[in-house]
Order: C-alpha cells, then structure tokens, then sequence
C-alpha cells in the first residue's frame, strides 16, 4: 500500500533543517522525500500545519521482557503513543536472552525487576518474537542474565572456565545479531563481578565492533563500594567505567546520566563530568550518554535501608537498639544522597487492597494522614511491602539540569521506563517523548535538533542501519505530531499526551488522527 504523507513540516532526522514536503510510504519502506512529490498513492493523509518526522528511538528500555506476555499489548500501547517506534533493549545488564539450555538459574533471569517466561538464547529469543512485536527492538546482551546463566546470584568471582562459557553466551547473541551488551553495576549479580571478567566481558563486545551501555555503581554523591573518603561516588563510578572502556577498547553509553541529590550533594558534579565525557570524545574515546525528560526515576522501597534491617528475624527488628541504630543510619544516608522522605513517591506496596491508598503519595504526606513520624511511615511500609515495594524517587535533577543535557551534543533520550501491572505508572512510559518536546518549545531549542536527537543521532551511536532518517529505502517508521498542541501532564503519570497525530511502523498505521491501531508491525533488528 502506497501512503503520501502530504503537505507537512518535514524534519528528516539529520539534523538538517526541516521544509514544507512530502513523505511517500510505499510497504514497509519509504519511497520518496520531497517537495510537491507528483506520484500517486493509494491514501494521502493531510499534514497541513504538521511535523513529519522519523519514527522516535527509545535509547534505554526494557521491553523486550514484554512481548510474550498474554497481556502483552498494555507494556507496549504508551509507547506508540508517544511516538516511539524502536527501542534499545537488553538494558542495566538484563536481557530474556544470553542463557545456556542446561542452566540451573532461568527462574532468576531479570534480577527481580523483570521476569522472563522462557530464556534461552539470542537465536530463540528473535524466533519467538517474530510477529509478536508492537515496536522494533534493538536487541543488547546483559551480562547479568550471562552471569545469572553460570551461576545465578553466587557472589563467588568466576573461575577461568566459567568465564570462558559465559563468553560463549555473548559470542551466541553478537554472531547471530545482537548490537551490543550492558552492564549493570547497581544489581545482582552485575554487582559481584570482578575487574577481569567485566573487561573480558567487554572485550568480547569490542570484538563485533558492538556497543556496550552500562548501569554505573553510584549515581549520587554517596553510595556503596567505593570509600567514603573519596571523591563523589559518582565521579568514581564515571571514572571505573573509563577504566574499562580504555582497556578493552569498546564504544560506550553510559546509562540514565543522573545526579540524585540536591545542589549541596551529587549537582554539583554535572560540570566536572560533561567536561570529562567531551574531553575523552576529544582524546578520541567513543563514550557518550542518555538523559530522562523527568525529574524522578524509579526505584526500590529499600533504596536508604540498610540491607542488615530486612535479614533481621521479625521479631528483633523493632527492638530499641536496632530501631535506634537503623534511624541513625537511614537519616545518615538520606544526608548524604541529598534527598529526604518527601522525595519518595510511593508506586506500589502489594496487592492488599487496603494498601492502595498509599500509592501516588509521597511517605510525608503519608505519614500525615496516619499521625506517623516520616521515618515511622517509612518502616511501616517497608515492612508491609516486605521489602518489595516500589517507589519513584524525586530529585535525579531540576529543570535546568534537564535542558543543559538536551542541548549538550553527547545526549540521546530515553524512557528507561515500562509499563507495571499495578500501582503507579512511571509518566516516562507514557508521555517522556512529548515531554521533552514540550521542553525544546518552552526552552527555545530548535526542533531540529531535538529529532536529531530522538531519531537520527540515536541511529548513528547504536548502529542501526536503514532507520532513524526520512530517506528513501529506509524502513518506514514515521512520526507526525503538532508541535504547537503536544500536551502533555507531569502530575498524571499514565496521561495520553495529546498531539501525537499518525505513528507508522515499518509502514503500518498503529496511530491514525491521534487515535491507536493494534498492529503487531514490529521486527527485531539486527546488526549487519
């Protein structure tokens, strides 16, 4: 089917400056970009007063833990809506592939935050997605669910030989088309490994001329392992995955550029290390970043709790001295990470209907309605939770800190964000797209510049070939939207943002005048 995407403001995702043209849609590809094309279609769609841009590149998600759920349209529908038609998979060292046949570990793959009904290995993961996908997925191996395949969460450092079969792990996903691996040092099992098999790793990623993204080990001021005397954390944690980028030769993105804290804590650190990340591209190191459009990320109930606390038999952790001592700790870490209870927004605590009521409420506000101190509202949802709720925490950075990354020449955007079965929804997995356009109309930056940075230049660093332009015998991933209407509404997290028009995959329709399609259009890419 032929589809001309008549009359719009045609931004091709270059970078070069937008014109009045056209965009013929002929199948699964684009046939002609042009002004007044004179060519007949079988639709012609009015996009009169229209942007006519590139489908958007997520550059950090998660969903390809989604696609084979019974359910599965619901992880992937807010997406689409936003614009988004590709997304970097395989993320913070999680993929639902990299797993040997005979491992006894399956059951551990996705660390706790995401669950995979069938791991196995890359080949089987793209023979099961076929057909299945409502968006592309640009595939990368996690080197946690590689090390969970050998050994689960076993602290242990690997021996040379369980290197060796992990190595075979990622030879497997990269021979046969995956972009690249991830790291992430913040979870079980990424966070066990030692300094030789995490550059082995990346070595291997080197090899096929892949990419590796990497979770770091501290995005705040103050974090666990590395010395409190020291440096921020986080400039330590730039510094280590330098260390490996440097040793083992491989193209690095460094995931969610963060700074958890206020101005006294892990802000001041943005200056120091944008110089640092342009001053390695200028040494002719290939390492860049990824930013969010929100200022609140999500995170685990525990994230100020020491971890002795919930390893405590029930009955001894209310005693005074424990209590006393688990106060004086969690108040010493929120000083240091430079946030404090107001900052966390409950998502989830558990499926007890009487627990609802907390979700969407900060722990302070909380705390108010049931006469609690903070603190005491604090344990008292870690222990209804059992330790497995979920929060959003505020602070990763301000307005400001949010617009000098957009317009720094390193960035990409990203979601970092899926769609949870119950509780509060992350606004980035709905609207964090339109919201960074939204931000590029209120700061003054050229739109230009923004799709480059959503379509084009996300292409170019993850290497994807045929998408992420308007060019003839590029797949057609299209996205149409009126800048001068994107709405979009920070304080409802799951809002349809408004103003995204007609969102085409692989040249299937799953947006039409605003309005969502079911299409299963989606493909897995692979690296050629």
């Amino acid at each position: 089917m032929k589809i001309l995407l008549k009359g719009g403001y045609v931004i091709d995702g270059s970078g070069a400056p937008g014109f009045k043209g056209d965009v013929l849609v002929d199948g699964e590809r684009i046939a002609a970009v042009g002004a007044n094309l004179d060519v007949q279609a079988d639709k012609t769609v009015d996009c009169t007063g229209l942007t006519v841009a590139p489908g958007f590149i997520d550059a950090h998600s998660h969903n390809d833990f989604f696609y084979d759920y019974d359910d599965a349209e619901k992880y992937y529908e807010p997406f689409v809506r936003q614009g988004i038609t590709t997304q970097v998979t395989g993320n913070c060292g999680f993929s639902p592939f990299g797993v040997a046949a005979d491992s006894r570990f399956k059951d551990k793959v996705g660390g706790g935050l995401f669950h995979a009904k069938k791991p196995g290995s890359f080949r089987e993961f793209v023979s099961a997605a076929e057909g299945r996908l409502f968006v592309n997925v640009v595939p990368l191996v996690g080197h946690g669910t590689t090390r969970i395949s050998i050994s689960g969460y076993d602290p242990t450092p690997l021996t040379k030989e369980q290197i060796a079969q992990e190595m075979r792990l990622v030879d497997e996903a990269m021979e046969n088309g995956a972009f690249g691996g991830s790291f992430g040092f913040m979870y079980e099992p990424g966070i066990y490994a030692k300094h030789d098999e995490l550059v082995e790793f990346a070595k291997r990623i080197a090899k096929y001329d892949g990419i590796l993204t990497v979770h770091p080990r501290a995005c705040s001021k103050v974090a666990l392992g590395y010395p409190l005397l020291s440096k921020p954390h986080i400039e330590l944690a730039l510094d280590e995955v330098v260390g490996i980028m440097k040793e083992s030769g491989v193209r690095t993105e460094y995931s969610h550029l963060i700074f958890v804290g206020e101005t006294s804590s892990s802000w001041k650190s943005l200056d120091p290390m944008l110089e640092k990340f342009h001053r390695l591209n200028r040494e002719g190191c290939s390492i860049a970043y990824d930013n969010y459009s929100f200022t609140y990320g999500a995170s685990v109930i525990t994230v100020v709790l020491p971890p002795w606390y919930m390893a405590l038999p029930k009955e001894d952790r209310k005693k005074p001295f424990n209590m006393f001592k688990l106060k004086l700790m969690t108040n010493i870490t929120k000083i240091a990470l430079g946030i404090d209870f107001c900052d966390f927004t409950v998502a989830y605590i558990s499926a007890d209907p009487a627990h609802k009521k907390y979700e969407g409420k900060t722990v302070s506000e909380c705390a108010r309605e049931e006469g609690l101190s903070d603190f005491d509202m604090y344990i008292k949802l870690v222990d209804l939770s059992n330790g497995q709720g979920r929060l959003y925490l505020g602070k990763y950075y301000n307005d400001e800190i949010i617009n000098r990354l957009m317009t720094d020449d390193l960035s990409v955007f990203m979601t970092d964000a899926w769609v949870e079965a119950a509780g509060t929804q992350n606004g980035a997995a709905y609207q964090g797209f339109p919201y960074f356009l939204k931000r590029a109309k209120e700061g003054n930056i050229p739109l230009e510049r923004v799709i480059h940075k959503m379509t084009g230049k996300t292409a170019d660093r993850f290497c994807i070939k045929e998408r992420g332009t308007l060019k003839a015998g590029n797949y057609a991933d299209v996205t149409v939207f009126d800048y001068d209407g994107i709405k979009v509404d920070p304080s409802v997290p799951d809002f349809t943002p408004v103003g995204i028009k007609h969102v085409y995959v692989n040249g299937e329709a799953a947006v039409e005048d605003g309005v969502y399609r079911t299409q299963r259009a989606g493909k897995v890419v692979l690296k050629k």
